[in-house]
Protein backbone atom coordinates (compact mmCIF):
# COMPACT_ATOMS: atom_id res chain seq x y z
CA UNK A 1 0.00 0.00 0.00
CA UNK A 2 0.89 3.46 -1.00
CA UNK A 3 1.91 6.56 1.68
CA UNK A 4 -0.91 7.99 -0.18
CA UNK A 5 -3.66 5.00 -0.28
CA UNK A 6 -2.50 4.76 3.69
CA UNK A 7 -3.43 8.62 3.94
CA UNK A 8 -6.93 7.88 2.75
CA UNK A 9 -7.39 5.08 4.87
CA UNK A 10 -6.50 6.69 7.81
CA UNK A 11 -8.41 10.06 6.44
CA UNK A 12 -11.44 8.14 6.56
CA UNK A 13 -11.37 7.11 9.96
CA UNK A 14 -10.53 10.69 11.28
CA UNK A 15 -14.20 11.51 12.98
CA UNK A 16 -15.97 14.01 11.30
CA UNK A 17 -15.52 16.74 14.04
CA UNK A 18 -12.17 17.14 13.32
CA UNK A 19 -12.81 19.86 11.38
CA UNK A 20 -14.21 21.46 13.76
CA UNK A 21 -11.88 20.84 16.37
CA UNK A 22 -9.15 22.50 14.24
CA UNK A 23 -11.31 25.34 14.03
CA UNK A 24 -12.15 25.71 18.09
CA UNK A 25 -8.58 25.02 18.74
CA UNK A 26 -7.49 28.25 16.76
CA UNK A 27 -10.61 30.37 18.28
CA UNK A 28 -9.42 29.72 21.57
CA UNK A 29 -5.13 30.16 21.14
CA UNK A 30 -6.49 33.70 18.91
CA UNK A 31 -9.17 34.88 21.34
CA UNK A 32 -7.95 34.97 24.50
CA UNK A 33 -9.38 31.90 25.98
CA UNK A 34 -12.59 31.54 24.37
CA UNK A 35 -14.64 28.75 23.95
CA UNK A 36 -18.15 29.94 21.87
CA UNK A 37 -21.73 28.13 21.42
CA UNK A 38 -22.31 26.38 18.39
CA UNK A 39 -23.52 29.08 15.58
CA UNK A 40 -27.48 29.84 14.84
CA UNK A 41 -28.39 28.70 11.65
CA UNK A 42 -27.38 31.46 9.13
CA UNK A 43 -29.96 34.26 8.26
CA UNK A 44 -30.35 34.91 4.85
CA UNK A 45 -31.91 38.22 5.52
CA UNK A 46 -31.12 39.61 8.61
CA UNK A 47 -33.21 42.10 9.89
CA UNK A 48 -32.66 45.65 9.68
CA UNK A 49 -36.42 46.82 12.41
CA UNK A 50 -36.76 45.55 15.77
CA UNK A 51 -39.63 45.82 18.01
CA UNK A 52 -39.67 48.34 20.72
CA UNK A 53 -38.06 45.78 23.89
CA UNK A 54 -38.22 45.81 27.89
CA UNK A 55 -34.85 47.12 27.92
CA UNK A 56 -32.76 48.56 25.07
CA UNK A 57 -28.92 49.27 25.59
CA UNK A 58 -26.61 51.31 23.26
CA UNK A 59 -22.69 51.34 23.38
CA UNK A 60 -20.60 53.46 21.73
CA UNK A 61 -17.46 52.49 20.04
CA UNK A 62 -14.96 50.62 21.30
CA UNK A 63 -11.61 51.02 18.96
CA UNK A 64 -9.53 48.09 20.24
CA UNK A 65 -9.68 48.08 23.91
CA UNK A 66 -10.91 44.62 25.70
CA UNK A 67 -10.76 46.68 28.56
CA UNK A 68 -12.91 49.20 28.37
CA UNK A 69 -15.25 47.13 26.42
CA UNK A 70 -15.66 44.70 29.51
CA UNK A 71 -16.24 47.78 32.08
CA UNK A 72 -19.01 49.28 29.19
CA UNK A 73 -21.27 46.01 29.41
CA UNK A 74 -20.57 45.75 33.36
CA UNK A 75 -21.99 48.92 33.42
CA UNK A 76 -25.19 47.65 32.03
CA UNK A 77 -25.39 44.18 33.59
CA UNK A 78 -24.60 42.05 30.41
CA UNK A 79 -21.75 40.57 31.65
CA UNK A 80 -21.31 38.53 34.41
CA UNK A 81 -17.56 38.21 36.42
CA UNK A 82 -16.56 35.43 34.16
CA UNK A 83 -17.68 37.58 30.94
CA UNK A 84 -20.36 35.44 30.33
CA UNK A 85 -24.12 36.95 29.08
CA UNK A 86 -26.46 38.03 32.00
CA UNK A 87 -28.03 40.71 30.19
CA UNK A 88 -31.32 38.01 29.99
CA UNK A 89 -33.74 39.52 27.46
CA UNK A 90 -32.10 42.95 27.08
CA UNK A 91 -31.78 44.17 23.22
CA UNK A 92 -28.10 45.62 22.75
CA UNK A 93 -26.71 47.52 20.04
CA UNK A 94 -22.70 48.26 19.88
CA UNK A 95 -22.40 51.35 17.48
CA UNK A 96 -19.74 50.57 15.76
CA UNK A 97 -15.48 50.98 15.27
CA UNK A 98 -14.47 48.30 17.01
CA UNK A 99 -11.36 48.05 14.81
CA UNK A 100 -8.45 50.51 14.68
CA UNK A 101 -6.61 52.50 17.55
CA UNK A 102 -6.04 49.38 20.13
CA UNK A 103 -4.38 46.40 19.90
CA UNK A 104 -7.43 43.66 21.12
CA UNK A 105 -9.70 44.31 17.90
CA UNK A 106 -9.87 40.44 16.65
CA UNK A 107 -10.66 39.45 20.75
CA UNK A 108 -13.57 42.11 21.38
CA UNK A 109 -14.49 40.76 17.79
CA UNK A 110 -14.31 37.32 19.50
CA UNK A 111 -15.88 38.34 23.00
CA UNK A 112 -19.30 40.28 21.35
CA UNK A 113 -19.45 37.20 18.54
CA UNK A 114 -19.45 34.77 21.84
CA UNK A 115 -22.20 36.92 23.73
CA UNK A 116 -24.36 37.07 20.68
CA UNK A 117 -25.06 33.41 20.89
CA UNK A 118 -25.39 33.32 24.81
CA UNK A 119 -27.77 36.16 24.27
CA UNK A 120 -29.55 34.20 22.23
CA UNK A 121 -29.86 31.37 24.17
CA UNK A 122 -31.44 34.08 27.00
CA UNK A 123 -34.01 35.57 25.07
CA UNK A 124 -31.85 38.78 24.37
CA UNK A 125 -30.07 39.89 21.27
CA UNK A 126 -26.78 41.90 20.98
CA UNK A 127 -26.40 43.83 16.95
CA UNK A 128 -23.18 44.93 16.54
CA UNK A 129 -23.00 47.82 13.51
CA UNK A 130 -20.49 48.66 11.50
CA UNK A 131 -18.88 52.21 11.85
CA UNK A 132 -16.49 54.03 9.37
CA UNK A 133 -13.35 51.71 10.57
CA UNK A 134 -15.04 48.62 9.85
CA UNK A 135 -15.38 49.91 5.98
CA UNK A 136 -11.85 51.64 5.93
CA UNK A 137 -10.21 48.25 6.80
CA UNK A 138 -12.45 46.11 4.70
CA UNK A 139 -10.85 48.65 1.89
CA UNK A 140 -7.62 48.46 2.93
CA UNK A 141 -7.27 51.58 4.66
CA UNK A 142 -5.04 51.07 7.80
CA UNK A 143 -4.31 54.60 8.75
CA UNK A 144 -5.37 54.36 12.31
CA UNK A 145 -4.05 50.69 12.65
CA UNK A 146 -1.71 50.39 15.96
CA UNK A 147 1.46 48.24 16.54
CA UNK A 148 -0.48 45.76 18.38
CA UNK A 149 -3.03 46.12 16.27
CA UNK A 150 -0.75 44.57 13.50
CA UNK A 151 0.73 41.97 15.68
CA UNK A 152 -2.57 40.65 16.62
CA UNK A 153 -3.97 39.52 12.78
CA UNK A 154 -0.36 38.21 11.95
CA UNK A 155 -0.63 35.53 15.39
CA UNK A 156 -4.13 35.31 14.03
CA UNK A 157 -2.12 34.58 10.49
CA UNK A 158 -0.16 32.04 11.61
CA UNK A 159 -2.46 30.19 13.71
CA UNK A 160 -4.63 30.26 11.07
CA UNK A 161 -2.24 28.48 8.65
CA UNK A 162 -1.36 25.92 11.28
CA UNK A 163 -5.28 24.99 10.67
CA UNK A 164 -5.44 24.78 7.10
CA UNK A 165 -2.02 22.57 7.26
CA UNK A 166 -3.48 20.44 9.54
CA UNK A 167 -6.92 20.24 7.38
CA UNK A 168 -4.59 19.79 4.23
CA UNK A 169 -3.44 16.24 5.63
CA UNK A 170 -6.86 14.81 4.95
CA UNK A 171 -8.57 15.49 1.33
CA UNK A 172 -12.23 17.07 1.96
CA UNK A 173 -11.88 18.87 4.86
CA UNK A 174 -10.26 22.09 3.80
CA UNK A 175 -12.40 24.38 2.25
CA UNK A 176 -11.15 25.29 -1.21
CA UNK A 177 -11.92 28.88 -1.13
CA UNK A 178 -9.54 29.17 2.10
CA UNK A 179 -6.73 27.43 0.71
CA UNK A 180 -4.60 30.50 0.11
CA UNK A 181 -5.97 33.04 2.21
CA UNK A 182 -3.05 35.81 1.07
CA UNK A 183 -3.74 34.79 -2.80
CA UNK A 184 -3.18 38.28 -4.52
CA UNK A 185 -1.80 40.06 -1.87
CA UNK A 186 1.82 41.70 -2.83
CA UNK A 187 4.61 40.96 -0.93
CA UNK A 188 5.89 44.29 -0.12
CA UNK A 189 3.69 48.04 0.87
CA UNK A 190 5.11 51.10 -0.36
CA UNK A 191 5.49 53.30 2.79
CA UNK A 192 5.38 50.89 5.21
CA UNK A 193 8.29 49.42 7.07
CA UNK A 194 9.74 45.93 6.25
CA UNK A 195 8.85 44.36 9.59
CA UNK A 196 5.31 45.16 9.22
CA UNK A 197 5.30 43.71 5.83
CA UNK A 198 3.69 40.26 7.60
CA UNK A 199 1.09 41.79 9.67
CA UNK A 200 -0.02 43.86 7.28
CA UNK A 201 -0.29 40.61 4.38
CA UNK A 202 -2.60 39.17 7.51
CA UNK A 203 -4.65 42.02 7.80
CA UNK A 204 -5.59 42.31 4.24
CA UNK A 205 -6.12 38.76 4.11
CA UNK A 206 -8.30 39.06 7.41
CA UNK A 207 -10.60 41.65 6.37
CA UNK A 208 -10.84 42.49 2.80
CA UNK A 209 -13.95 41.53 1.15
CA UNK A 210 -14.53 37.68 1.85
CA UNK A 211 -11.38 37.55 3.85
CA UNK A 212 -12.07 34.98 7.02
CA UNK A 213 -12.43 37.78 9.51
CA UNK A 214 -14.75 40.09 7.43
CA UNK A 215 -16.76 37.30 6.34
CA UNK A 216 -16.84 35.53 9.42
CA UNK A 217 -17.59 38.68 12.07
CA UNK A 218 -18.86 41.68 10.33
CA UNK A 219 -20.28 40.81 7.18
CA UNK A 220 -23.46 40.13 10.15
CA UNK A 221 -23.15 43.43 11.03
CA UNK A 222 -26.10 46.09 9.94
CA UNK A 223 -25.27 49.22 8.59
CA UNK A 224 -28.48 51.15 9.96
CA UNK A 225 -30.98 49.95 12.08
CA UNK A 226 -34.18 50.56 13.61
CA UNK A 227 -35.21 49.24 17.24
CA UNK A 228 -39.08 50.76 18.42
CA UNK A 229 -38.68 54.51 17.92
CA UNK A 230 -34.57 54.85 17.56
CA UNK A 231 -32.52 54.84 14.62
CA UNK A 232 -29.06 53.75 15.09
CA UNK A 233 -26.10 54.62 12.68
CA UNK A 234 -22.52 55.02 13.36
CA UNK A 235 -22.02 58.48 11.74
CA UNK A 236 -25.83 59.51 10.43
CA UNK A 237 -28.77 59.77 8.05
CA UNK A 238 -29.65 62.09 6.09
CA UNK A 239 -33.28 62.27 4.58
CA UNK A 240 -31.77 61.31 0.97
CA UNK A 241 -30.32 57.75 2.43
CA UNK A 242 -33.39 57.18 3.07
CA UNK A 243 -35.12 58.29 0.26
CA UNK A 244 -32.79 56.80 -2.69
CA UNK A 245 -31.67 53.67 -0.97
CA UNK A 246 -33.94 52.92 1.69
CA UNK A 247 -32.52 51.23 5.12
CA UNK A 248 -32.96 47.87 4.12
CA UNK A 249 -30.96 47.78 0.70
CA UNK A 250 -28.21 49.62 2.75
CA UNK A 251 -27.70 46.54 4.81
CA UNK A 252 -28.02 44.34 1.80
CA UNK A 253 -25.41 45.87 -0.18
CA UNK A 254 -23.04 46.99 2.16
CA UNK A 255 -23.26 42.88 3.39
CA UNK A 256 -22.56 41.53 -0.40
CA UNK A 257 -19.46 44.05 -0.48
CA UNK A 258 -18.53 42.38 2.68
CA UNK A 259 -19.22 39.08 1.25
CA UNK A 260 -17.04 39.88 -1.72
CA UNK A 261 -19.96 40.11 -4.07
CA UNK A 262 -19.56 43.71 -4.97
CA UNK A 263 -16.03 44.55 -5.63
CA UNK A 264 -13.25 46.22 -3.95
CA UNK A 265 -14.75 49.16 -2.47
CA UNK A 266 -17.72 50.32 -0.79
CA UNK A 267 -21.01 52.03 -1.21
CA UNK A 268 -21.47 55.57 -2.21
CA UNK A 269 -23.14 56.39 0.44
CA UNK A 270 -20.60 54.71 2.92
CA UNK A 271 -17.85 57.11 1.38
CA UNK A 272 -17.14 61.00 1.51
CA UNK A 273 -18.33 63.24 4.41
CA UNK A 274 -21.82 62.53 3.81
CA UNK A 275 -21.85 58.75 4.28
CA UNK A 276 -23.63 57.29 6.93
CA UNK A 277 -20.51 56.12 8.57
CA UNK A 278 -18.73 59.13 7.99
CA UNK A 279 -21.65 61.99 8.98
CA UNK A 280 -21.08 64.30 11.65
CA UNK A 281 -23.95 66.35 11.08
CA UNK A 282 -25.74 66.48 13.96
CA UNK A 283 -22.69 65.01 16.54
CA UNK A 284 -20.99 68.28 17.14
CA UNK A 285 -21.30 69.14 20.94
CA UNK A 286 -22.20 72.78 20.43
CA UNK A 287 -25.86 72.13 19.76
CA UNK A 288 -25.98 75.76 16.96
CA UNK A 289 -23.61 74.23 14.60
CA UNK A 290 -26.31 70.88 14.62
CA UNK A 291 -28.80 71.00 11.94
CA UNK A 292 -32.19 70.21 13.72
CA UNK A 293 -34.20 70.86 10.97
CA UNK A 294 -32.48 68.32 8.96
CA UNK A 295 -32.31 65.80 11.32
CA UNK A 296 -36.28 66.21 11.69
CA UNK A 297 -36.86 65.99 8.01
CA UNK A 298 -34.76 62.45 7.90
CA UNK A 299 -36.87 61.20 11.06
CA UNK A 300 -40.24 61.94 8.96
CA UNK A 301 -39.03 59.56 6.50
CA UNK A 302 -38.80 56.77 8.85
CA UNK A 303 -42.26 55.63 10.26
CA UNK A 304 -42.25 56.00 13.97
CA UNK A 305 -39.14 57.61 14.68
CA UNK A 306 -38.50 59.56 17.88
CA UNK A 307 -34.77 59.76 17.53
CA UNK A 308 -31.28 58.90 15.99
CA UNK A 309 -28.33 57.45 18.08
CA UNK A 310 -25.28 57.72 16.88
CA UNK A 311 -21.61 57.53 17.49
CA UNK A 312 -18.22 58.08 15.68
CA UNK A 313 -17.83 61.51 16.92
CA UNK A 314 -16.10 61.97 21.24
CA UNK A 315 -18.71 63.69 23.16
CA UNK A 316 -15.81 65.11 25.82
CA UNK A 317 -19.24 65.52 28.17
CA UNK A 318 -20.14 62.10 27.87
CA UNK A 319 -23.30 60.60 26.01
CA UNK A 320 -25.67 63.45 25.58
CA UNK A 321 -28.72 64.42 23.59
CA UNK A 322 -29.45 67.77 21.46
CA UNK A 323 -32.24 68.95 19.25
CA UNK A 324 -34.83 68.13 21.96
CA UNK A 325 -33.21 64.04 22.32
CA UNK A 326 -33.63 64.02 18.95
CA UNK A 327 -30.15 63.27 18.51
CA UNK A 328 -28.49 61.23 21.30
CA UNK A 329 -24.60 60.88 20.90
CA UNK A 330 -22.89 58.08 22.78
CA UNK A 331 -19.11 58.04 21.63
CA UNK A 332 -17.36 58.92 25.08
CA UNK A 333 -14.09 57.93 23.37
CA UNK A 334 -13.58 55.44 25.68
CA UNK A 335 -10.31 53.47 24.48
CA UNK A 336 -6.97 54.15 25.60
CA UNK A 337 -6.57 55.08 21.88
CA UNK A 338 -9.08 57.58 22.00
CA UNK A 339 -9.31 60.27 24.83
CA UNK A 340 -9.26 57.17 27.66
CA UNK A 341 -12.70 58.13 28.38
CA UNK A 342 -14.88 57.05 31.09
CA UNK A 343 -17.12 54.42 29.79
CA UNK A 344 -20.85 55.04 29.65
CA UNK A 345 -23.95 53.50 28.04
CA UNK A 346 -27.78 54.38 27.49
CA UNK A 347 -30.26 52.98 28.38
CA UNK A 348 -33.99 52.74 27.13
CA UNK A 349 -36.89 51.47 29.41
CA UNK A 350 -40.10 50.28 27.46
CA UNK A 351 -42.29 50.73 30.67
CA UNK A 352 -40.91 54.23 31.42
CA UNK A 353 -40.27 55.41 28.26
CA UNK A 354 -37.39 56.79 29.75
CA UNK A 355 -33.37 57.31 28.33
CA UNK A 356 -30.89 56.94 30.86
CA UNK A 357 -26.91 57.29 31.30
CA UNK A 358 -25.35 54.56 33.06
CA UNK A 359 -21.72 55.71 33.79
CA UNK A 360 -18.75 54.63 35.45
CA UNK A 361 -17.79 58.28 36.63
CA UNK A 362 -18.69 57.26 40.77
CA UNK A 363 -18.08 61.25 41.83
CA UNK A 364 -21.85 61.97 40.24
CA UNK A 365 -23.04 58.86 42.48
CA UNK A 366 -26.72 59.05 43.42
CA UNK A 367 -27.55 55.72 45.04
CA UNK A 368 -25.37 53.03 44.94
CA UNK A 369 -28.14 50.74 45.92
CA UNK A 370 -29.86 51.11 42.75
CA UNK A 371 -26.24 51.20 40.86
CA UNK A 372 -24.51 48.56 38.45
CA UNK A 373 -20.95 47.36 39.69
CA UNK A 374 -20.37 50.96 41.09
CA UNK A 375 -21.76 53.12 38.37
CA UNK A 376 -25.37 55.09 38.93
CA UNK A 377 -27.76 56.10 36.26
CA UNK A 378 -28.15 60.09 35.60
CA UNK A 379 -31.91 60.42 35.18
CA UNK A 380 -32.79 61.85 31.69
CA UNK A 381 -30.71 63.03 29.28
CA UNK A 382 -32.11 66.43 30.08
CA UNK A 383 -29.14 66.43 32.87
CA UNK A 384 -26.63 66.14 29.33
CA UNK A 385 -27.34 68.93 27.45
CA UNK A 386 -23.99 71.13 25.93
CA UNK A 387 -24.68 73.83 28.73
CA UNK A 388 -23.90 71.73 31.20
CA UNK A 389 -20.75 70.40 29.43
CA UNK A 390 -18.65 71.66 31.40
CA UNK A 391 -19.12 70.67 34.68
CA UNK A 392 -18.89 67.19 33.05
CA UNK A 393 -15.72 67.84 31.71
CA UNK A 394 -14.65 68.51 35.30
CA UNK A 395 -15.44 65.62 36.45
CA UNK A 396 -14.23 63.74 34.25
CA UNK A 397 -11.31 65.41 34.62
Amino acid sequence: MTDAQNDDVLCKKVPPLLSSFIDTFVDFTVSGGLFLLPPPPPNPNPQTHYPTPNRLIAIGDLHGDLEKSKEALRLAGLIDAADRWSGGEATVVQIGDVLDRGGDELKILYLLEKLKREALKCGGKLITLNGNHEIMNVEGDFRYVTRGGLEEFKVWADWYSVGDRMKALCSGLLDKRKEDIFKGIPFSFPGVRNEFYDAFKARIAALRPDGPIARRFLSDNVTVLVVGDSVFVHGGLLAQHVEEYGLQRINDEVRDWINGLKGRYSPNYCRGRDAVVWLRKFSDEEEKKCDCSALEHVLATIPGAKRMIMGHTIQEMGINGICDNKAIRIDVGMSKGCTNGLPEVLEINRNSNELRILTSNTLYRKDAQNSYYDAYRKEGLGLMVPEQGPKQVEVKA
